[in-house]
């Protein structure tokens, strides 16, 4: 079902309102693969310090794919004001090529708590879907799904998901 334009608009500006300087994703949609692993997660990052407070993954020794735990890192990472531009550009497929928009996104991160919650992670092949859900100072956004890709053993935001992050952190990807 396709919602009205206006309803779209309304939602995108309040979770954009929302999360103001703070971090968001978007992605892919779900996978009805069988070998789907579903997981879920949640943790918090201050400006000093970050904790990450998560329910383990349940064991399977068959799942190739991501835990929440996992992707929920990559997210607290990539929302700490301390990390640098490098470090964060390792996260995203095509990191190196938005260096000045994570270096923009940094200095608006300063002095925000982020928590972050994973749920419902599904894999298929080298790529993984989550829903994730954001909350900073300004409230929390409705959950929308966020991709990761698996590069040289490593999972990272895919490239619309990163640039959707910068996005949402008033430092937007421009168009190639």
């Amino acid at each position: 079902m396709l919602l009205p334009p206006r309803t779209i608009r309304v939602t995108v500006a309040t979770a954009a309102a929302a999360l103001a300087v703070t971090v968001g994703l978007a992605g892919c949609g779900d996978s009805d693969d069988s070998s789907t692993n579903a997981t879920s997660s949640s943790t918090s990052i201050a400006t000093t310090e970050s904790s990450i407070s998560a329910t383990p993954a349940p064991a399977d020794d068959n799942a190739a794919g991501p835990t929440a735990e996992s992707l929920k890192a990559t997210l607290v990472t990539f929302a700490d004001p301390a990390v640098s531009t490098d470090d964060k550009a390792d996260l995203i497929v095509n990191g190196d090529a938005r260096k000045p928009n994570i270096d923009q996104m940094n200095g608006m991160l300063a002095g925000y708590t982020l928590t972050f919650a994973v749920d419902n992670v599904a894999t298929s092949g080298n790529t993984a879907t989550a829903d994730v859900t954001i909350t900073s100072p300004h409230g929390t956004a409705p959950a929308f799904p966020v991709t990761w890709e698996q590069v040289d053993g490593e999972w990272k935001f895919s490239d619309n998901s990163g640039c959707l992050l910068l996005g949402f952190a008033q430092a937007p990807c421009t168009p190639a």
